[in-house]
């Protein structure tokens, strides 16, 4: 497939996933964009294993976490801890306003909760899809799934997560 296709078909999507590990828009994009000059540049490893759309996902879970781990996000995280304190009441306001309750109470969550849970109502993947894709067992994607909403609960002033 043409790589201009693949940015067509999968950034939006890849996107969303990006941003789901770094809570950042510019960080989201970065590491999407870091996902397809890599997918260009070594696509003769893409095996056909698996679906390109999972193998892209996988890449940009991936690059994620590295970008979580890098200075520059420790960095950034810093300068935006101080800068908090600078900010005025109309712009905590018209932050708090983008921020719905969920979504900020779902990023609020550690990764290995925020992922699963993400993967599994947003993404509408399976227990097995979302096992397939992070490489673990069922039963740790089903203990991290209840433990992520175990967790959620107290956040939320609705009861949002009672299924399943």
């Amino acid at each position: 497939m043409e790589i201009e296709k693949l940015i067509d078909t999968y950034s939006d999507y890849l996107y969303r996933i990006a941003f789901i590990y770094t809570k950042d828009r510019l960080a989201a994009e970065e590491v999407v964009q870091d996902v397809f000059v890599n997918y260009y540049h070594k696509s003769d490893q893409f095996g056909q294993k698996a679906s390109i759309k999972t193998y892209l996902v996988k890449m940009t879970i991936n690059r994620s976490y590295d970008y979580m781990r890098s200075w520059k996000n420790k960095k950034l995280f810093i300068t935006q801890f101080f800068q908090q304190y600078e900010k005025g009441a109309e712009q905590i306001y018209v932050e708090k306003e983008l921020q719905g309750e969920i979504t900020a109470a779902v990023l609020s969550l550690p990764v290995k909760d925020r992922e699963v849970l993400l993967l599994y109502y947003y993404e509408e993947m399976t227990v097995f899809e979302i096992a397939e894709l992070l490489e673990l067992a069922v039963s740790t994607v089903k203990s991290r799934l209840q433990r992520a909403r175990a967790k959620l609960k107290p956040k939320l002033s609705i009861g949002v997560m009672d299924d399943d």
